[in-house]
Parts: structure tokens; sequence; C-alpha cells
């Protein structure tokens, strides 16, 4: 059967497995997530759901500075082992954060962090618009719902989509890197500096810089 993008984009952040993986279990399981799953799990392909709970201590500090300077990222990013926290699949895979951070300047790295203060706020705005489109106050709640979810992707890291492959979430990235290495992968913190921050300044678009560079 045709299964929507939706399903494959949802079995994939939450099993790890690869697009075409994902589509063809959902075939074969006729849509159902929960066998599709399953499916995944018999082939060895969704190793990371099972990974997630693991102790992650080890891993790397990254950085990256950007365009000589004016923009420079720290992450934290946990494994399980010293070995593999060496490997250049590793410190390749935390360089990626650290550059995506760069250009998609998250704010936080999951939506549970977010302080319920400026969820709230967040809400009352969005309420506020949605009434002013001239919305019926008995579908607002909804909307504003569905609105906040997009406010998670655009500000929190896991749910922001990859600025190297926009078609998969952070949180996809990290499933798939989990399946692939073997252990549990866990983003734990970062900070963000940009030169002049705050200050009235000229606007550029950081994401077309970084691909640039990272083309190069």
């Amino acid at each position: 059967m045709a299964v929507d993008a939706k399903s494959v984009k949802e079995l994939r952040e939450k099993t790890g497995a690869g697009m075409l993986d994902c589509k063809k279990a959902l075939e074969e399981a006729n849509g159902d997530l929960t066998k599709a799953t399953e499916l995944l799990r018999e082939k060895g392909l969704a190793a990371a759901a099972n990974k997630a709970g693991r102790i992650a201590t080890e891993g790397v500090v990254e950085s990256y500075i950007h365009a000589g300077g004016r923009i420079g990222v720290l992450v934290e990013i946990n494994c399980e082992t010293d070995f593999v926290a060496k490997t250049d699949q590793f410190k390749d895979f935390a360089r990626d954060i650290a550059m995506h951070i760069a250009a998609m300047s998250p704010r936080y790295v999951r939506r549970e962090e977010v302080p319920q203060e400026e969820v709230e706020k967040e809400k009352e705005i969005l309420k506020a618009q949605a009434l002013n489109e001239g919305k019926p106050e008995k579908i607002v709640e909804k909307m504003v719902e569905g609105r906040i979810s997009k406010y998670y992707e655009e500000f929190c890291l896991l749910e922001q989509s990859f600025v190297k492959d926009p078609d998969k979430t952070i949180s996809a990235l990290v499933n798939e890197k989990i399946s692939a290495i073997g252990e549990n992968i866990s983003i734990r913190r970062f900070v963000r500096y940009e030169l002049g921050e705050g200050m009235e300044k000229k606007v550029d678009n950081f994401v077309e810089e970084v691909m640039a560079q990272v083309r190069q």
C-alpha cells in the first residue's frame, strides 16, 4: 500500500532507520507504525530505541568557528565509551552538530528545557494572532497547539531540520548515529556566541554562509 511522508518521517525519528527502509517497512505493515517498528527491529535496523536509555558520560566538547570568528559554538555531545568518542565518525557528527547550531541558532536542546512561562507567553501571542485573523474562538486552542509545535521546531535543536539535510530532524540524525555506532548518543548542552549579538548591526544570512563554507 502507499504510505504518506508523515508516517515515514515519524517512523524514521522513532527508530533511526533510513527513509527507504522505513517506507518499505510501512508498506509491508500496511501503514501500522507499531508493526513497522517491529519489522525494522527484526532486521536490525532499529537499534536506537534499545540504546537510548543507556548511560552516556564520555564524548567530546566540539567547537566550531565561522566566518573568521564572527560566530563561535561549543557543544557537549556524550556517548558511552572513550573509544567511540575518538572515532572519526563520532567527531564528524559532533562537528556537524556544532556547525548546525552556528547556522540555525537554536535556543534549547529539547522542548522540555523551554521555560513554562516562555511557552505560556508564546501561546498568548499565538491566541491573539488567531483571534485577530478572525478565527472562531472554539478552534483557536487547537490552532495554538499546532502553532506552538512550530515554535518548538524553530528553537529546539532536536526538532530543527538538519541544515545539511532538511529532510531529517536533528533527533532523527542522532538516532541514525546511535544505530550506526552502536552506543547511546546524547547532545547535552551548547553555547553559541555571535559577534555583536544584541547590538544593532547588518543582518546576514548565516545559513547560506555556513553551507557555502561546507561545500568548499
